[in-house]
Parts: C-alpha cells; sequence; structure tokens
C-alpha cells in the first residue's frame, strides 16, 4: 500500500521544496528546531504502532530502534533548547507534517499482517530518504548556531543508517 509513503513523501517535500522559494523563506534556528523534533515524534508515533500492530520479528526489532533512537536525539534537542534558552517556533512545516502523519497513522491502522509490514518500512523508507534530504539540503545549511547544526549533524549520521535498515527490512519483506 503506498498511500502512507505517498503522502509522507508530499509533506516532506514542503521541506525539500523550500529552498527553491525565496532565500527569505529560510526557516530561523527556533523554526528548524521545532520541524527537527516533530519529524522524529513522528516516526516514534509510527514506530509504537508497529510495535503493537507488527507480528514479524525484523519489523518490531526495527521499530524499537526507531523509538530509542528518535526519542533519544529529541531528548538532545530539548537539553539544547533549554540550554540556549531558545523556545521551539511551531511553522507551517512542522504543521503539515503532524497532520499528514495522523493521517498515514489512521490509514496504517486498517492495515494488518503482511500488509501492514509492508507498507510501514516502505514509509520507513521513503521517510527517512526525505527527512535526510531535509537535513542535508535545508536545515543543517540554514542552521545558525553551531550547536544547533552539529545536533543536526550528528542525527543525519544516525537517520541515514536508520533509511539503509530500514531498505534491508523492506528487502526481507518481498
Amino acid at each position: 500500500m503506498l498511500m502512507r509513503p505517498i503522502a509522507a513523501l508530499a509533506a516532506l517535500c514542503l521541506l525539500g521544496a523550500a529552498p527553491l522559494a525565496q532565500a527569505a523563506d529560510k526557516p530561523s534556528d527556533p523554526q528548524i528546531a521545532h520541524i527537527a523534533y516533530t519529524a522524529g515524534v513522528i516516526d516514534v508515533e509510527a514506530a509504537k504502532q508497529a510495535i503493537a500492530k507488527s507480528k514479524n520479528k525484523d519489523v518490531v526489532a526495527f521499530a524499537k530502534d526507531m523509538v530509542r533512537d528518535h526519542e533519544a536525539v529529541n531528548a538532545q534537542a530539548l537539553a539544547l533548547v533549554k540550554k540556549l534558552k531558545v523556545t521551539p517556533q511551531d511553522n507551517d512545516t512542522s504543521k503539515a507534517l503532524t497532520k499528514a502523519a495522523a493521517r498515514e497513522r489512521d490509514k496504517l491502522a486498517k492495515l494488518d499482517g503482511a500488509a501492514f509490514d509492508k507498507a510501514y518500512v516502505e514509509n520507513e523508507v521513503a521517510y527517512h530518504k526525505q527527512v535526510n534530504g531535509a537535513l542535508e539540503n535545508l536545515l543543517i545549511p540554514s542552521a545558525s548556531n553551531a550547536e544547533l547544526k552539529s545536533l543536526l549533524e550528528t542525527g543525519l549520521k544516525v537517520f541515514q543508517g536508520h533509511q539503509q535498515h530500514a531498505e534491508h527490512v523492506a528487502a526481507e519483506l518481498k
């Protein structure tokens, strides 16, 4: 089922399309913090859904890795914004991501067994490709604060590993 990946791609294309807009549309550090945190929360919620629904040990193991890693990165992000006394700023991109993720969680909730596993893992591949692209092409280059930029770069390395892991699990499900 490709509905979830397509919707996630559409939502994340907002991130990818932003550099094509005017330079003035470059997100601020508080907006970047909110977008990155929101993307992590979305993946944790999707992973928790997979842990609850899937009976496939590889899918569940992958989902547990997503919860562990995204919660850890988000905890670091919260500690950083607290240290810097910055309030993450909600914005159109993070709102669109949240709205699309809720719709897609609802769609995945209607699937079971192998159909769920396949849709979840395919979405994880697509989601990580888009998030990684947004980190590389928009969020990291737009970040002004060196500590925020460093945290985003560390997150990118972790999330690139997630993408590879998701691709491996997807190949095993075929």
